[in-house]
């Protein structure tokens, strides 16, 4: 008993698939996570909307091609919802799961503002799937090595970070303690643009958490961590 996890250390996923098999596969993953619970899994988007005002995860879980409804088999608008999913549940990562090895889509997927895309046949990443869960539920970023590398080969050769990168990382040494829905009121930005904007650099800096990023940036002398002593 002594050894139960509060509520408040409990990551709350939920999980869209078309796949009966593949909910089951990551429900069996996390059957022995204790930190990480599935509270909601669905097969079709429109039975998603009332699962995620109900449970209010702090991951969501999902493939970019499902089914709208058991009625209507044309594919959910994910690369739309992302972003409005992001808005209206500012507490919750996403993590896409995927056999579509597509360097657009790929792309598109981080650019909505998802913290992740696995692909379905990387083996050993899904093995550690409650690690990943750990991850992108913290504020972190995690890619399968094969879209991470799609991702890679379209960021510009600079190694200087943009001037809204930089701010934002400015803001994370001013405020630590702030989370992603409040950085982006700071900044006067959507939810989803502020985590793009975080994904892009941890991409360009090559790590995959928020303090890391800080870190290297002062590291490389982009942004300073503290003032400099006064001369006298």
């Amino acid at each position: 008993m002594g050894n139960e996890l509060s509520e408040d250390e409990i990551i709350r996923v939920a999980i869209l698939d078309d796949h009966q098999s593949i909910i089951d596969g990551y429900r069996y993953r996390l059957t022995n996570t204790p930190d990480v619970e599935v509270v909601a899994a669905a097969a079709y988007a429109d039975e998603l909307e009332p699962l995620l005002a109900r449970n209010k995860p702090d991951v969501l879980i999902v493939d970019v091609f499902v089914q709208t409804s058991q009625e209507n088999p044309t594919p959910f608008p994910i690369m739309h919802a992302i972003p409005n999913w992001l808005q209206r549940y500012p507490q919750m990562s996403i993590l896409v799961i995927s056999m579509y090895n597509l360097r657009t889509l790929v792309r598109a997927v981080v650019e909505a503002g998802a913290s992740g895309y696995i692909l379905k046949d990387d083996h050993a990443t899904i093995q550690e799937l409650g690690s990943v869960i750990r991850t992108v539920a913290r504020g972190g970023i995690h890619f399968s090595q094969q879209a991470h590398q799609h991702l890679l080969n379209h960021i510009e050769e600079e190694s200087v970070l943009t001037r809204r990168q930089l701010q934002v990382l400015s803001l994370c040494v001013a405020h630590p303690n702030a989370g992603t829905a409040e950085l982006a009121d700071m900044l006067g930005v959507a939810h989803s643009t502020l985590r793009n904007l975080l994904s892009g650099a941890y991409l360009k800096l090559n790590v995959h958490n928020r303090s890391a990023a800080v870190a290297k940036a002062s590291k490389l002398g982009l942004i300073p961590l503290q003032e400099p002593p006064l001369e006298i």
